[in-house]
C-alpha cells in the first residue's frame, strides 16, 4: 500500500498540489485532469488514514470525481474531429478556426442545398430572415447602384445578424450554388439559450469579416481574389 512508504499527511498534501495545480492551469482538459488526479488522492487517503474508511467522504468524492469524469469527456469530445458530421467533413476545413464539437452544433442546425434556380439572398434595406454560407458559387451584389461580386466560401446577411439591422446590399446567388442556410430567428433564440454556441457563431462571422477585409481593394474597382487557397490561407 502507499501509506507503507507514505505518511497519509503526505498523500492529503499532494491531493491539495494536485487540486491547487489544477486551479492555476488555463487549458479546460489539463485542469479537469490534475483535477482527477487530486480526487483520486483524497478517495486513497479517505480509505487509509483511519481504521475505518471514511464512506461519506469516498462517496462524495466518488460523485464530484464522476461529474468531472462526464466534463472531461465533453471536453475531449469537442476537440475531437469524430464530432465533425460525416455528411459536412469535406467543408470543415472552411470552418477549421471552430472546434469540431462547436462545428458540429452550428451545421446540424443548418440546412445544406443546391441552389435549383438563382436566389435572391438579401435585399438592401430589408433585414434578412436568413444567414447564409455559400459553399460554391459567385455571389453578385449591388451596393448603392454599384454591381460586383464577390468568390464562394463566404457569408451573406452576417452584418445584418450582427447587428439586426437592414441589410447594406442586395446579393443574388445562381443556380448551382451550394450553400449552408440558417434561419435567422432560430440562431438568436439558440445563441441566448447557450453562450458557447453564441461565441461559435461570432467567432465564425469574425472569421469570415477578417477575409472580407483583407480581400477588399479599391472602392471603385470592386473586385475579389479569387484564388481559393489564398482565401483558405488567410481564414487560418
Amino acid at each position: 500500500m502507499l501509506t507503507d512508504y507514505v505518511a497519509p499527511e503526505v498523500v492529503i498534501l499532494l491531493a491539495g498540489g494536485a487540486f491547487t495545480i489544477g486551479y492555476l492551469i488555463i487549458n479546460q482538459i489539463v485542469l479537469r485532469l490534475m483535477i482527477l488526479l487530486g480526487t483520486s488522492l483524497y478517495i486513497y487517503y479517505y480509505f487509509t488514514a483511519a481504521d475505518t474508511p471514511l464512506w461519506e467522504a469516498i462517496y462524495i468524492s466518488m460523485v464530484m470525481g464522476t461529474a468531472n469524469l462526464i466534463g472531461l469527456g465533453g471536453l475531449l469530445w469537442q476537440q475531437s474531429k469524430l464530432a465533425v458530421p460525416h455528411a459536412h467533413r469535406d467543408i470543415y476545413p472552411l470552418f477549421s478556426s471552430l472546434p469540431p464539437g462547436d462545428f458540429r452544433d452550428l451545421v446540424l442546425r443548418a440546412e445544406r442545398k443546391v441552389l435549383e434556380a438563382p436566389m435572391q439572398v438579401t435585399t438592401e434595406g430589408v433585414e434578412p430572415d436568413t444567414l447564409i454560407f455559400v459553399i460554391s458559387g459567385q455571389i453578385d451584389v449591388v451596393k448603392r447602384g454599384e454591381r460586383f461580386s464577390m468568390p464562394p466560401n463566404l457569408f451573406v446577411g452576417e452584418v445584418a445578424y450582427l447587428t439586426q439591422q437592414p441589410s447594406a446590399a442586395t446579393t443574388r446567388l445562381p443556380a448551382g450554388a451550394e450553400v449552408l442556410i440558417w434561419d435567422v430567428a432560430a440562431l438568436r433564440a439558440r445563441a441566448e439559450k447557450k453562450s458557447r454556441f453564441k461565441l461559435a457563431i461570432e467567432a465564425m462571422i469574425s472569421s469570415d469579416l477578417a477575409v472580407k477585409v483583407a480581400f477588399a481593394v479599391a472602392p471603385h474597382h470592386h473586385e475579389w481574389a479569387e484564388d481559393a487557397e489564398a482565401r483558405r490561407v488567410a481564414r487560418r
